[in-house]
């Protein structure tokens, strides 16, 4: 797509990073947004190889301001947003007994609000450029196990908040 801009979220590894360098090949400038600058600046040259230009931001999006930075930043530097993959999320993995409150906190905090609070955030401009908005959950929400119950929680929120936000999206008729 000619003049057209990506937000992948979690880009620094993993599913986030295959994400960013695959939709290189398809967008014109892909922002890459993570914790992990260092991982960040690897992917940015991945990105630049497949013919994208790279936009690399170390946010941690479980920080309240961290949404309005990175869409002010992109609209500032691209003047649109047309896709938004909230894939960031790193919820630990830990028996459902031995979980303390915080780290149940802090997984929510990443993956779930960093979500809500960044398409909120990017909501108009991506209404604007008939965007598209992608919530990555994964199956641990349809078959939780007490080793990862707080994964599964968070899935299962995860995709309740995507269809929270398709819902919306078809009403005021974008996706």
């Amino acid at each position: 797509m000619k003049n057209s801009v990506a937000i992948v979220t979690g880009a620094s590894q993993g599913i986030g990073r295959s994400t960013a360098v695959r939709l290189a090949r398809d967008f014109s400038a892909v922002v890459l947004a993570a914790r992990n600058a260092k991982a960040l600046e690897g992917v940015a040259a991945a990105v630049r190889q497949c013919g994208a230009e790279p936009l690399p931001l170390a946010l941690d999006l479980s920080q309240v301001e961290a949404p309005k930075i990175l869409v002010n930043t992109t609209l500032e530097r691209f003047g649109r947003i047309d896709a938004l993959l909230n894939i960031a999320g790193a919820v630990p993995q830990i028996d459902l007994f031995e979980m303390m409150d915080e780290e149940w906190r802090a997984g929510m905090e990443l993956k779930l609000h960093g979500a809500r609070r960044l398409t909120i955030r990017a909501w108009d401009a991506l209404k604007q450029a008939e965007g598209s908005v992608v919530f990555m959950s994964g199956s641990s929400a349809l078959d939780p196990k007490p080793a990862f119950a707080a994964v599964a929680a968070t899935n299962a929120a995860i995709t309740a908040l995507a269809k929270a936000f398709a819902e919306k999206g078809i009403r005021m008729a974008f996706r």
